[in-house]
């Protein structure tokens, strides 16, 4: 092969490479930032990061794609490791909050405290000439309730105090204690406030103690409406102190006693002058 041959070779193999270079040159790049149809129609589905090993690069060299993948696994690696750390902090911060949480237990009952009596209506002298007793009682088989019986006090004027009964005190504090007082008429007679609901007995008991902060018969006079009007309150029926029915001619006799009781008392005061 002489040299002008050699040449013309040369030349046509040269034309074709610099053919093929710029042909090259001139290829139009894939669109970037467009949403491609895929195969289906859909939308495009974002790669993650997990996903570098799957995808198919052929215009990747293989240890070009061999070593993407690689840092995908080793990213991956390191979220699995975040992931459980940030877990465990926040386990470990939500245990003090748990442990602030937690219900305190319940204090033993307190020990029921002892009933303090009250004074209302106690008597400080102990000499007593007579004692005046009527009964309010209430129909056969239809004994009075505790709650109908706390009204119908209320009502009449009458303090709950010494030994769990009712009273009926002076204008002024006097030694001689209550005017009257309304018990209950089964023993002992008291009044348990903390049981008064299912209380139910067949009458109540009304005294006045003598000598009184009042005048025998104004004590009387005080305390014979008072049980005349439990009476009707509580429908029942006022009784002597032989559980007889009281009427007039009982309740006279009882004045003209205690009229006589009063000038007694009167001329025991009276002192001589000269």
């Amino acid at each position: 092969m002489d040299a002008s041959t050699l040449r013309i070779i040369l030349a046509v193999v040269g034309a074709a490479i610099l053919g093929l270079i710029y042909w090259s040159g001139r290829r139009p790049a894939p669109p970037q930032g467009r949403r491609m149809p895929g195969k289906s129609g859909g939308e495009r589905a974002e790669p993650q990061i997990g996903d570098l090993a799957a995808v198919e690069r052929p215009d990747l060299e293989p240890e070009l794609a061999a070593e993407l993948a690689r840092l995908g696994r080793e990213i991956q690696g390191e979220d699995a490791v975040s992931q459980a750390a940030s877990a465990g902090t926040a386990v470990a911060e939500a245990a003090p909050v748990q442990a602030e949480l937690q219900i305190e237990p319940m204090p033993a009952a307190a020990p029921a405290m002892p009933r303090v009596e009250s004074n209302v209506g106690a008597r400080a002298l102990d000499k007593t000439d007579r004692i005046v007793t009527v009964y309010v009682a209430a129909p056969e088989g239809q004994p009075f309730a505790g709650s109908d019986i706390i009204v119908a006090a209320e009502k009449t004027g009458l303090i709950y105090g010494y030994l769990g009964i009712f009273h009926r005190m002076p204008a002024t504090t006097s030694e001689y204690g209550a005017v009257f007082s309304v018990a209950n008429m089964v023993r002992p007679g008291r009044f348990d406030m903390a049981q008064i609901q299912s209380l139910r007995t067949p009458g109540l008991s009304l005294f006045m103690v003598l000598p009184n902060a009042l005048s025998a018969l104004d004590a009387w006079d005080a305390m014979l409406p008072t049980a005349q009007r439990l009476a009707e309150l509580l429908g029942g029926q006022v009784l002597d102190e032989e559980r007889n029915a009281l009427g007039r001619q009982r309740i006279q006799h009882l004045r003209d006693e205690l009229r006589a009781y009063d000038r007694a008392q009167e001329k025991n005061t009276i002192r001589k002058t000269w």
